[in-house]
């Protein structure tokens, strides 16, 4: 490790360093108990770079690290390298609205540096999670109906692959690996280093919830499933079933809030409601999620596919007391993106997480029912964003019928699997 310590500009940090204990923790405190051999925090490209080409050289595990939320802990390899690209977070809004992202840029950041430049981009909530992994798995949020995905906005990226190229990719430049970063997954391909997103210019936006007492969850379903085929792309919405939650929420770009009381009146009932008028920093302030620095809890995702049977689906993600049941709609500008994001065709996203109470273990047996539950209801697909390490047959399942052609692409940027990983394409 001396040598690769002297070669870069940043700080590697080893298990003989003071730092080291913090330093190798991520989001989920699951993955405490791994030790990997060191951590590199880069300064540069060059830096990443040099990482590369050491673990390929000596053969070590080596994973990419933004944001650090890799559900299955895929960014902290036990006894390997983790490559920190948390201090490339810079953001620069050009004249043309084109915004360069570094990898290493949390979404609060890149809200806020693309909002003072009076433009949006539609990525994830959480404002802590990596641009990065969120990118490369999709990346969904609260205007991807208007604008879609966030790797549907990617327009070029840089990218350090396996033989320690830094390479820029494009429509033009190497497409085939351009179309892998946009949704085949983080880590499959290289370790990127910055983004380029396509822009729009900043519009109104109203941010909404309907809050009901639990015995109104089956009706939040219903009238939800069918209200959300009706409404123009500029309205996003969720439904928030369990653990406290019988809600459901959105935004809408502008200011026309008929639909909202038109959802009202097919749940009914008496809901709390919440509505305002906001410009793009204050919604992602107000959707970014009150989450800890960390977490302990486990995830699974389904996508929607068809209709469902709202009791059912309420008695299912409601079995366990620290369930909870995130739908988000898609449709809209997702439907018709491009590149590896397999999913076009789905009504919206499924997730369902559980709280570890005693052991990740026992978390993760009380969601293998409701996995297998949503599986026969809407079919075998999940969302790399919220990998799972348990899902079954989880390459067809996250990528479906681009997994050959993205395994393709790995095959010929990664010969040698330097950034295997258990579920690596």
């Amino acid at each position: 490790m001396d040598t690769l310590a002297r070669a870069l500009t940043g700080r590697l940090v080893t298990p003989s360093d003071a730092e080291y204990a913090r330093a190798k923790l991520a989001f989920l405190a699951l993955y405490d108990d791994r030790r990997p051999a060191a951590i590199a925090w880069c300064e540069t490209e060059a830096d990443v770079q040099r990482c590369v080409e050491f673990a390929a050289t000596q053969g070590i595990p080596v994973a990419a690290r933004s944001g650090g939320h890799s559900y299955a802990g895929y960014s902290t390899p036990d006894g390997g390298l983790i490559i920190d690209v948390s201090h490339l977070d810079t953001v620069e809004v050009r004249a043309d609205g084109a915004a360069i992202v570094g990898a290493g840029a949390r979404m609060a950041g890149v809200y806020a540096g693309i909002g003072r430049a009076g433009r949006m981009l539609s990525a994830g909530t959480c404002p802590t999670v990596g641009i990065a992994g969120l990118t490369l798995g999709g990346g969904i949020g609260v205007l991807g109906r208007k604008c879609g995905l966030a790797s549907d906005q990617l327009i070029a990226a840089r990218i350090v692959t396996a033989d320690g190229t830094a390479r820029t990719v494009s429509e033009t430049q190497e497409p085939d690996l351009f179309w892998a970063l946009r949704g085949g997954g983080g880590g499959n391909f290289g370790v990127v280093t910055s983004f380029t997103f396509r822009t729009t210019p900043a519009e109104p936006l109203t941010v909404w919830s309907l809050d009901y007492t639990p015995d109104r969850r089956p009706q939040i379903l219903d009238a939800w499933q069918e209200w959300q085929k009706q409404v123009p792309d500029e309205m996003w919405s969720q439904c928030r079933v369990g653990r406290g939650y019988s809600q459901t929420a959105g935004c809408l770009v502008g200011t026309d809030t008929g639909l909202i009381d038109d959802l009202a009146r097919r749940i009914g009932g008496n809901p709390v409601r919440y509505q305002r008028e906001l410009d793009f920093p204050a919604t992602m302030d107000h959707y970014a999620d009150p989450v800890g620095e960390r977490e302990s809890f486990v995830s699974m995702s389904r996508m929607l596919t068809g209709p469902m049977d709202a009791q059912a689906m309420v008695d299912l993600v409601t079995t366990g007391p620290e369930l909870f049941c995130l739908i988000d709609s898609f449709g809209g500008a997702i439907a018709h993106g491009d590149g590896a994001f397999p999913h076009r065709d789905a009504i919206g996203s499924i997730q369902v997480t559980n709280k570890v109470r005693t052991t990740a273990a026992d978390a993760r047996g009380e969601l293998a029912p409701v996995r297998q539950q949503l599986g026969e209801w809407f079919g075998a697909h999940g969302f790399v964003n919220y990998i799972d390490p348990d899902m079954p047959n989880w390459r067809q399942a996250y990528y479906g019928a681009n997994a050959p052609r993205l395994a393709e692409t790995a095959r010929t940027y990664d010969p040698n699997r330097v950034f295997a990983f258990p579920q690596g394409i």
